[in-house]
């Protein structure tokens, strides 16, 4: 578990670096597109690594069904209404109903 936290702290560290550099050192300056594809996409990769982490290796060793059933959802409501807080919303009240009506006994 501490591993984890390392992980995830080191991963916040390199985010709000690369986001100081972005703002104060080149503000006002043109960017490479190599270095402005870097800067838009790394917030995005870090996510993205986060939350397949935590679909596909939970904490008791199984795959959980909720929190699949859950990301897709959401990943499906998102690319259909493009808005990323309802989309979150409509995956976590996915989960929580397969969770709630199919895992309970």
């Amino acid at each position: 578990m501490p591993d984890v936290w390392l992980f995830i702290g080191l991963l916040a560290v390199s985010t709000y670096l690369s986001r100081i550099v972005g703002l104060e050192i080149l503000a006002g300056r043109r960017m490479s597109p190599a270095l402005r594809l870097y800067f838009e996409h790394v917030p995005v990769g870090i996510m993205a690594a986060l939350i397949i982490k935590q679909i596909f290796t939970p904490a008791d060793g199984h795959l959980s069904v909720p929190v699949l059933v859950g990301c897709l959802v959401a990943a499906v409501a998102i690319l259909t209404t493009k808005r990323f807080l309802p989309s979150v919303l409509i995956g976590i009240l996915a989960g929580w109903s397969v969770r709630h009506f199919y895992f309970t006994s």
